[in-house]
C-alpha cells in the first residue's frame, strides 16, 4: 500500500516537475550553491508517546551539478530531543527567473532513534519537493516539503514537514 502510493506520488511530481522544465525553457533559473538556515515545523505525530509534531529548525545547503540539472543537498531537521540529517538528491527545474523547484529523495537519519524530530523519530527514506529564488544578489529564499516514509519508532506512520528559510549564495 505504502509503496503504490509513494510511486503514485512520484509519478505526479515528476511529471509535474518535468513539464515545467520544458514549458520553461527560456528562462534562466538559478544555479548558485548555497547555505542557509530557517524554520522547520513537523506536521505529524506517529500515534504513540513522546512522538508528537515538532517545530523546530533547519540548516540546508545545495550542491548543484554542474552541466546538469541535479543538485546534491543536505538538510537538518532540529528540534525536539534529537535532529534528523539527511543528503538528499534532487532534479532541479527553472520555473521563472532566479526560480527552481526541486524533487527528490534521500535517507533521513535520526541522530538519536526514538526521541522526536521534526520529521519523526527513526531513520527513514526522505522524498522532498521544494522551492527557490534569489530574491538579492546571492541571497535566496527557500521553501520546502519533506515527506519521511515509515518515519516513526513503533508506528507505520509517516512523518510530513514543512521547511522555510533563507541562505548564503556562494
Amino acid at each position: 500500500m505504502k509503496l503504490t502510493k509513494l510511486a503514485t506520488s512520484f509519478l505526479a511530481v515528476a511529471s509535474i516537475v518535468l513539464s515545467a522544465g520544458i514549458a520553461s525553457a527560456q528562462t534562466a533559473g538559478t544555479s548558485g550553491n548555497y547555505i542557509g538556515a530557517g524554520v522547520a515545523v513537523g506536521a505529524t505525530s506517529g500515534g504513540q508517546g513522546n512522538d508528537e509534531a515538532q517545530v523546530g529548525g533547519n540548516i540546508q545547503g545545495r550542491y548543484a551539478v554542474p552541466k546538469t540539472p541535479l543538485s546534491l543537498r543536505g538538510s537538518v531537521l532540529y528540534g525536539g530531543d534529537a535532529a534528523a540529517i539527511m543528503p538528499i538528491v534532487t532534479y532541479d527545474a527553472p520555473i521563472a527567473k532566479n526560480t527552481n523547484v526541486y524533487f527528490g529523495g534521500g535517507y533521513s537519519f535520526v541522530t538519536d532513534e526514538g526521541q522526536k524530530t521534526p520529521l519523526g523519530n527513526q531513520n527513514a527514506p526522505v522524498v522532498t519537493l521544494g522551492i527557490e529564488s534569489e530574491i538579492r544578489n546571492n541571497v535566496i529564499a527557500y521553501g520546502d516539503t519533506k515527506w519521511g516514509i515509515d518515519a516513526y519508532r513503533n508506528s507505520d506512520a509517516d512523518a510530513v514537514s514543512f521547511q522555510a528559510g533563507l541562505g548564503y549564495r556562494f
